[in-house]
């Protein structure tokens, strides 16, 4: 199946006409978002709130003032070795934006890689199968001699991004890009040449080399095409920012994080910077002493993740700590921001296994009750069913292999417990 439909792709490439699939794919977002009683595309969805977003104190606000609480999914894929987003050989990118709606979620985090951006390749068919409606307008002869290897040309890694960015706002959902990772993997480990935005301190030791210049840069390259797209409303700066022990301060990175926010507000003043905190994202505690100022007012969002091994600089992880001594330490890392009314903090990634144990359950348990209590923004990780390098089992994941049909279990029901502010009350901006 796979070689035939390589095969009709390449049919496509050498004749020049619209592929098989883009007529079909035209049928199947009709058919996903519920509308078959005519030909014409399926109208977009009407919006719940009114773009552009801003801050007021603790919440985030539509234009009209009403609160808009980020209830987000991670769809990651794109900061991988492949370079794309997980699911594109299965489904059309506008069948996957459809089930994020349909599952509940109002906003996608979006991860990519440095290293995406500056190689930038070439993405071959075979893992974009289902979305070869992006290979229209390659003609096949015409590169064809221009290629050593007599490959086809073909859509570029930031050509699918695009797409995929817009696929999703087209059906009514908020994106916000993450600069997940520099070396293009599922995860950095103990690469010091990911722990941060910059590797430069680290001499010639890191395959990709990085400064707090190319970051920018890079960032400028992924928002540039968004800057008309009102529902891309943010940057989610850097994954985790950290540094071996007592070498990555705050002040570091609040200090880079101002720049590269300063440099994306030129841009398009109407984007919402989040900013996570250090120590893998676990701690904004120095925001009480070294807030993140930017020249436009009302636009950082803070971010933290939190998953069951946390708990960092104690000896009792949090999926060992009882609920007095676990929410101190979410208080005091950044539940202080929104108890002060002082900022907004998006809870950007946590997430569970489908195949939890006591341990799961304990952690998951505690971070759902302090959700509640909070009203935290908040960003599950993940929507994906599999890892992109050795197609391993993404036991976190809520989608099966299908990309379609939802892992409907105790994460998924609580998840959906949190979604709607706790309040409908309209905030009025400063």
């Amino acid at each position: 199946m796979l070689l035939l439909t390589y095969m009709l792709a390449i049919a496509t490439l050498c004749t020049g006409l619209p592929s098989v699939h883009t007529v079909e794919v035209r049928r199947r977002q009709q058919v996903a978002l519920g509308d078959l009683s005519n030909d014409a595309p399926p109208a977009p969805p009407k919006p719940q709130h009114t773009p552009p977003f801003t801050t007021a104190g603790r919440h985030i606000v539509d234009a009209n003032g009403k609160r808009f609480k980020l209830a987000s999914i991670n769809w990651y894929g794109a900061s991988d070795v492949h370079f794309v987003p997980g699911g594109l050989e299965k489904r059309h990118r506008t069948e996957i934006a459809a089930t994020i709606r349909r599952m509940g979620f109002n906003s996608v985090r979006f991860p990519y890689s440095d290293q995406m951006v500056i190689d930038n390749p070439i993405i071959p068919p075979e893992v974009i199968m289902a979305n070869l409606d992006l290979l229209d307008g390659y003609d096949l002869k015409a590169n064809a001699s221009s290629r050593p290897d007599g490959e086809p040309t073909g859509p570029r890694a930031l050509d699918v991004y695009k797409a995929c960015v817009e696929a999703m706002t087209d059906a009514g959902i908020a994106v916000i890009p993450n600069n997940h990772i520099t070396n293009a993997h599922w995860c950095d480990g103990k690469n010091l040449c990911d722990a941060s935005w910059k590797n430069t301190q680290y001499g010639g030791l890191c395959k990709v080399r990085q400064s707090t210049e190319t970051w920018i840069d890079h960032w400028k390259t992924i928002m540039d095409p968004h800057i008309n797209n009102p529902l891309v409303i943010g940057a989610d700066l850097r994954n985790e920012p950290r540094g071996l022990w007592g070498t990555m301060t705050w002040n570091m990175w609040a200090t880079a994080a101002e720049e590269a926010s300063e440099a994306l507000l030129r841009m398009q003043p109407k984007w919402l910077m989040f900013v996570e905190g250090t120590s893998s994202a676990n701690d904004c505690s120095g925001a009480r002493t070294r807030p993140v100022k930017l020249s436009v007012p009302n636009r950082v969002v803070y971010s933290s993740h939190v998953y069951q091994w946390s708990g960092w600089g104690a000896l009792s992880p949090y999926h060992s700590r009882p609920y007095p001594s676990f929410a101190l330490d979410m208080e005091r890392n950044w539940g202080y921001l929104l108890r002060g009314n002082i900022a907004p903090v998006w809870l950007g990634e946590f997430g569970s296994p489908h195949t939890g144990d006591g341990r799961d359950h304990h952690y998951w348990d505690n971070l759902m009750r302090f959700l509640r209590e909070s009203d935290a923004d908040w960003g599950y990780w993940a929507l994906n069913p599999r890892k992109p390098e050795m197609y391993d089992d993404e036991t976190y994941g809520l989608l099966r292999d299908d990309w379609e049909t939802v892992v409907d279990d105790w994460r998924y029901k609580d998840l959906m417990k949190i979604v709607q502010p706790q309040s409908s009350e309209e905030t009025t901006s400063a």
